[in-house]
Order: structure tokens, then sequence, then C-alpha cells
């Protein structure tokens, strides 16, 4: 029968907590450890770490949370669309080719999609970012509370239609790009959606009328010669001064349903060659 000595039973004891101590690092290592940008930066802080490492983490933290911002953006643009918002159509045409039919103002569409968006933590506004006396540019922000934002522009001419003057023609063009820059934005629509009341609705330019976005429901439907000798001048101008290509023009004419003739697009193309 053989004694232990008392270097045998710490050679035990030793083996048996590295067995131990082994033990949650070995657990452990079937976890995933989520390390941040700012994990890193706060490391190399406390390491004394270099100036030119602490900007590259950084610019690494900005770009990480960048990429969460837009994330938590989407996630709350899905939630909003979820909500399956309907766009009233509360103003009445009382004349016009449309007469008899309804269209939403810009406070009707702000009404439907203002509760929706907060509750989501996202916000909408307008930004008039081109102020030039034949051209006014509306872009619409929608941000999201984590930080992110996206943008939609247009514009257009002011509405010199009726016996609007110089400021109530700005006002008016103004409010119709305020309207369809937040319907672009969240991605909504009137149901049966037309021309908004381009058949003379006070608050539609007569200009943007024929060149505004929508479905339009005049499928087939030729633009009326008369209207289009009546614009072609502002759209010329337009095309000339590279605001906009031929192509662009003709899709923006053609954005309510009536489409151009061969020669009304034959000579929306010419303005863009009468220089060469």
């Amino acid at each position: 029968m053989s004694t232990a000595t008392v270097t045998d039973v710490t050679d035990i004891e030793t083996t048996s907590m590295r067995h131990t101590e082994a033990l949650p690092a070995h657990r452990q290592a079937g976890s995933i450890a989520v390390t941040t940008p700012a994990d890193l930066l706060r490391i190399a802080v406390e390491s004394n770490a270099d100036l030119d490492r602490l900007e590259r983490l950084m610019e690494l933290q900005d770009r990480w949370e960048a990429k969460e911002a837009k994330k938590a953006f989407d996630a709350a643009f899905a939630a909003f669309k979820a909500e399956a918002v309907k766009i009233i159509k509360g103003k009445d045409v009382t004349d016009g080719p449309l007469r008899g039919r309804k269209y939403a103002e810009l406070h009707d569409v702000v009404n439907a999609v203002t509760p929706a968006l907060s509750k989501h933590g996202l916000s909408s506004s307008w930004r008039l970012t081109k102020d030039d006396k034949d051209w006014i540019e509306v872009t619409c922000y929608l941000r999201h509370v984590a930080g992110h934002e996206e943008s939609v522009s247009m514009g257009g001419p002011p509405d010199t239609g009726g016996a609007k003057n110089a400021i109530q023609a700005r006002a008016s063009t103004k409010s119709y790009l305020e309207r369809y820059t937040l319907k672009a934005i969240t991605g909504l629509s009137e149901q049966n959606d037309d021309d908004d009341g381009a058949g003379g609705a006070s608050d539609d330019p007569s200009g943007h009328r024929d060149q505004g976005r929508g479905t339009g429901n005049q499928s087939g439907a030729s633009y009326p010669q008369e209207r289009f000798d009546a614009n072609k001048d502002a759209w010329r101008d337009m095309v000339k001064a590279k605001k906009k290509t031929p192509a662009q023009m003709i899709a923006f004419i053609e954005s309510k349903g009536a489409q151009l003739t061969e020669n009304q697009k034959n000579t929306i193309d010419s303005w863009a060659h009468e220089d060469d």
C-alpha cells in the first residue's frame, strides 16, 4: 500500500483547479461576443493608441452608427407602410373636364400621414431648395429618430394661370410640390388617383397639371395641341437651360396619362439640338 505525499496532493489540487477554471471559457467559446467600434475605440483610448489609429476607429464608429440608423429607418418605414394609410380626397373639382371629382389638398395628405409617421419615430419636412425666377424646387425630407434621413425633390415653374399675382403664383407651385413630394417620399397615393383636380382646382398650378407625377386615369388620350402651344415656350426654356432633357420633359408631361403625339415629341426633342 502506497502513501500519497504532500507533493502528490498539491499536484492533484493544482490540476483540478486548472480544469475547473477552464470550464467557463470552454462554455463561452460557443457564444458570439459582439464587439462594436465603440468598444474598440474605448480599448484604444485606454491603451494610449496613437492619434491616427483613433481617427480610423472614429470613422469606423461613424459608419457603423450610420448603418444601424439605416436599419432602424427601414424597420420603422416598413411598420409605417403596414399601417395602410388612406388619403382622403376632400376637395371638389367645380369646373373643367374633371368637374365632379375629388382630390386631396396638401393638408389632407399631411393629416393622413403624420400620425402614422410619428407613431414609428418618423417625421417629414420640406425645404425650398431652388427659388429662381422661372423655376421652383422643393425637397421633402423623411427623418427617423435614430438619425437616418431620405429625400425626394420636385420642381416646376410658377403657376401663372388664373388671376394670380406673382406671390400667389409661387405659393401655388410650392403647395403643389410639397403635396407631391410628401406622397412620393412616403410611397402613398390616393385611391383611384387622378390628376388632383387638373380640370380647374384653384390650388393646382396650371403648368403643373400636365407635369406632375401620378398614375393618371386618361390613358390613351392625346395631349391637347392648344395646351401644348400654351406651355411650350416655358418647356423649351427648361430644355435649353438643361434643367430637363427632352426625354425627361416628355415623361414629365405624360405622367398624368395624356400621351403626346409624335409631332409634339419631335418638337420637344428638337429644342435640344437648336444650337448644334
